[in-house]
């Protein structure tokens, strides 16, 4: 029997012309992964209380890292996941934002930042690399009695599953304009494209290579798009009004400055359309997922969009149903921990509507004691000020080690969502007259 599996084999051999394939070796912990190189310029330690942090930098299973501990360490360790980078192939690291770097270490906090190993919307990467970083601090420093994990964007799917992929490990977590909603979001950029469509009367989905160049103007001119800015003249049709309102609706529903919301990201939200593509891995292909068959549109006249809309299922419907950690993983909603969650009112590069899906979930794992939300009244992704990122950590903080769960807004509830004063409760009064979108608001009282 051996031997007619050996000349089997060599005749398989002779046939294809060649000797069987040798693997290639694996590429050492040290170094990134072929085809990446590493941008990890050194970190200028922190003084705190007059004493300068230990900065330690290097790669770890491939990923670019970043560590830094204070000279009177409290024994304490917060990861800081990163967001979507694009998908060059240079990684990069970055130290936690918002003042939270400096904040963390004057409270005696160490924090450890990683690259990731791959770049695009790569989830599995990061929930990976951020364990294995948090892990290795062990060996570089000492084990840490308690782990914190804040982020923002990408960096907020990675939280929601790192929670749930190990659970135990986190002891409380703080996502920032974060994709907790996981696949709904790109379900969302498929509503947006199919909508504009069909209202427009210009159909062409999957989406052609001169998608941006020649068919969408077309649909911006039937739509009144074309010259719409946030707090100018509102110049769009009926249909343009509908296509509002349903971009509204899928983005968490009436509420403060929707319309210079919609203003400002309506032609990025076109932009996010791609040509399907070839062979792609997920990470760089992740439209791939979304589908709009069960989503039922309002509001639905004049044009009863209901019927009218193109309706896509998943090109990947196995990626779609996975419970595996994907680069697109689901998020169950089974925290078991803290979780602090903050998030603009007028995102719609991620909107408000992941919190609310997030909500959803955990209220229907018996889990909403684990989960405070708060709405910030800016239209810019992730546009928050040190201020309001600062009070989260520190409630944070004070619900994981003291278990006081801090106050948060109610976003499940349609009239308080859609009140004029909505989200004023956690913004920050004094960023008001700030650079950037805040002005897009009526003042807080």
């Amino acid at each position: 029997m051996r031997t007619r599996l050996v000349v089997s084999l060599l005749g398989l051999v002779l046939f294809t012309g060649g000797a069987p394939a040798v693997a290639a070796p694996p590429v050492p912990g040290d170094q990134p992964l072929p085809g990446y190189t590493v941008n990890n310029p050194p970190l200028k330690p922190e003084v705190v209380d007059g004493q300068p942090t230990r900065v330690l930098q290097g790669i770890h299973q491939h990923s670019a890292y970043i560590v830094e501990v204070p000279a009177k360490w409290n024994g304490r360790l917060a990861m800081w996941a990163h967001g979507y980078r694009g998908t060059g192939t240079v990684l990069t690291v970055d130290p936690p934002a918002y003042g939270l770097r400096a904040r963390m270490l004057g409270q005696g906090y160490a924090w450890a930042a990683s690259s990731y190993y791959h770049n695009g919307y790569d989830v599995r990467a990061g929930v990976q690399a951020t364990r294995d970083l948090a892990k290795h601090f062990g060996t570089l420093v000492a084990k840490p009695k308690q782990v914190l994990i804040a982020g923002v964007s990408m960096g907020g799917h990675v939280i929601g599953r790192s929670l749930e992929q190990y659970p135990g490990f986190y002891d409380g977590a703080l996502p920032m304009c974060g994709v907790l909603g996981d696949h709904e979001l790109f379900d969302f950029f498929l509503d947006y494209q199919l909508t504009a469509q069909a209202l427009s009367g210009i159909r062409s989905y999957p989406v052609p290579a001169d998608y941006l160049t020649t068919v969408v103007p077309q649909i911006q001119e039937k739509l009144g798009l074309r010259t719409l800015v946030p707090g100018g003249p509102d110049t769009v049709t009926d249909r343009g009004a509908q296509f509002r309102a349903v971009v509204t609706e899928r983005s968490g529903g009436p509420r403060p400055a929707s319309a210079p919301a919609f203003a400002f990201w309506k032609d990025f939200l076109f932009s996010l359309a791609a040509p399907p593509a070839d062979n792609a891995p997920l990470a760089l292909d992740p439209g791939r997922l979304a589908t709009n068959l069960g989503t039922r549109y309002q509001p639905n006249s004049p044009v009863d969009l209901n019927r009218e809309v193109q309706r896509v299922a998943p090109r990947d419907w196995r990626s779609r149903l996975s419970p595996a950690l994907t680069e697109i993983p689901r998020i169950s909603g089974k925290p078991r921990v803290p979780v602090l969650s903050l998030h603009g009112l007028g995102d719609l590069f991620v909107p408000f509507s992941m919190e609310q899906d997030y909500r959803t979930d955990v209220a229907r794992n018996g889990q909403s004691k684990w989960l405070v939300q708060r709405a910030i009244r800016t239209v810019d992704h992730c546009e928050f000020s040190p201020a309001e990122a600062g009070a989260a950590w520190n409630d944070l903080v004070a619900w994981t080690d003291r278990g006081r769960k801090p106050a948060g807004d109610t976003i499940d509830n349609r009239n308080t969502v859609a009140a004029p004063t909505f989200g004023c409760r956690f913004t920050d009064h004094t960023a008001y007259n700030a650079p950037g979108t805040r002005k897009l608001f009526s003042p807080c009282p």
